[in-house]
């Protein structure tokens, strides 16, 4: 085994370790932002039926062709079509319909004139007539004609019998949902949100809220972490911190691998004299020397009975975060089921912007966070480091919304030069 990994070694692993969760039947709303297990055909024709996209009239071709403002067709009303109607008055030659959006279109009708196209039949006002009344018997007057088909929903103009309306890998958002519902599925086969359980190790940690004793910080990275999870597309569980005390920690990993898909540690996992990651994890979990910059040290392992995949990243807030971004969310992404390709944040190309350089530890990948601008279209955009290089340094982190890349050869980056930058918005 490598002495140190590189970051695209460490990803790589991770990646072959990891695979999607088993396909379950989920109600669609519980499924939304999940990916879709199979390719979803068109079992009916959608819409079902020719329909109305306009309140108006359903007529015959030929009966208003000619229909000028001062020549109109002067048609008779055979009845009215609401939405959802079942009984429908057949159209005969000098004859029309009122029909309203989304009613089916009665046999013998071709198109269907809009109300404003005509005085809104006898007893109601120019273009006002869709009021309710029933005007069986009435007239209307048509002032322009229609085209066959005009203003009617074909039925299976959306999507024809046999045709693929969603494709395996789709990721269900609001529309694909939406068709699902209108081709009358009541669920959807998806692979699950994973279930994340985050925990933050450390004697000194606080939670947010109380006072701290000396030598005591609140703990952030459980809450920031456990948020990531979520951005991620994970249901995720933040467990209470836990002290530097290996079976206190493994009593607790042990308690929650119930409920866990993935466990995210952070702390513990360097050379210090109380890492406890370490050993509470011994000989079910790897720890790693990365040549990066933040989150050199790292751990990972496949824990358990069902062999829970953990991450344990580095206590410090920018090296926990940074190695989230890098090597949980693509895993996370992973076993949601989502394609190889969608699996890491954007990356694009941008010019450093600033007075001064930027430097590197020569043969380590760097990651500073970033403020980035968009380009022109074709033209790069721009990206200025905000705050330093500190892994402490988490009021700078909440001001980014990238991350720069400085690969391991390039030891100082010029105002102006060129860079990877990881957007994270």
């Amino acid at each position: 085994m490598n002495d140190t990994w590189s970051v695209d070694e460490h990803r790589d692993d991770v990646l072959r370790a990891v695979r999607p969760l088993e396909p379950i039947e989920l109600p669609l709303l519980d499924a939304a932002g999940c990916v879709l297990v199979d390719d979803v055909a068109v079992a009916a024709p959608l819409p079902p039926f020719d329909n109305s996209s306009m309140d108006g009239y359903a007529v015959r071709t030929a009966d208003v062709e000619s229909a000028t403002e001062e020549f109109p067709a002067v048609l008779t009303v055979v009845g009215d079509i609401a939405a959802g109607s079942g009984d429908l008055p057949s159209v005969g030659p000098g004859e029309a319909a009122r029909i309203m959006t989304g009613a089916p279109v009665p046999p013998g009708a071709q198109a269907v004139v809009p109300v404003e196209w005509t005085d809104g039949g006898t007893g109601a006002g120019p273009a006002t007539g869709m009021t309710g009344q029933r005007h069986h018997g009435a007239e209307v007057r048509v002032h322009r004609g229609a085209p066959a088909g005009a203003h009617i929903n074909g039925r299976g103009s959306d999507a024809a019998t046999g045709a693929v309306a969603l494709t395996a890998g789709t990721v269900l958002g609001p529309p694909q949902l939406g068709l699902l519902a209108a081709l009358g599925h009541a669920t959807a086969l998806v692979h699950p949100r994973p279930r994340v359980v985050v925990l933050s190790t450390g004697s000194e940690l606080a939670a947010p809220g109380e006072r701290l004793a000396p030598g005591q910080i609140h703990d952030s990275n459980g809450f920031m972490l456990t948020a990531a999870a979520q951005a991620a597309g994970a249901v995720a569980y933040r467990v209470a911190a836990v002290a530097d005390d290996a079976p206190t920690l493994r009593a607790a990993l042990d308690e929650q691998l119930v409920r866990a898909d993935l466990v995210v540690t952070s702390g513990g996992v360097s050379v210090g004299a109380f890492d406890v990651v370490k050993e509470a994890l011994h000989g079910e979990a790897d720890f790693r020397r990365l040549a990066m910059q933040p989150g050199k040290p790292q751990a990972f392992g496949l824990i358990g009975p069902d062999r829970t995949p953990l991450f344990g990243l580095p206590g410090n807030p920018v090296s926990a975060f940074v190695s989230f971004e890098l090597f949980v969310r693509p895993a996370l992404r992973a076993m949601a089921g989502h394609a190889p390709d969608a699996l890491h944040r954007p990356r694009v190309t941008a010019r450093l912007t600033g007075d001064a350089p930027l430097n590197s530890p020569p043969g380590r990948r760097q990651y500073l966070r970033g403020a980035y601008v968009p380009g022109r279209p074709g033209e790069p955009g721009t990206v200025g480091a905000v705050g330093g290089a500190g892994s402490h340094l988490i009021a700078s982190l909440a001001r980014a919304d990238a991350l720069i890349e400085i690969p391991e050869t390039v030891t100082e980056v010029a105002p102006g030069a060129e860079l990877t930058v990881v957007l994270l918005g």
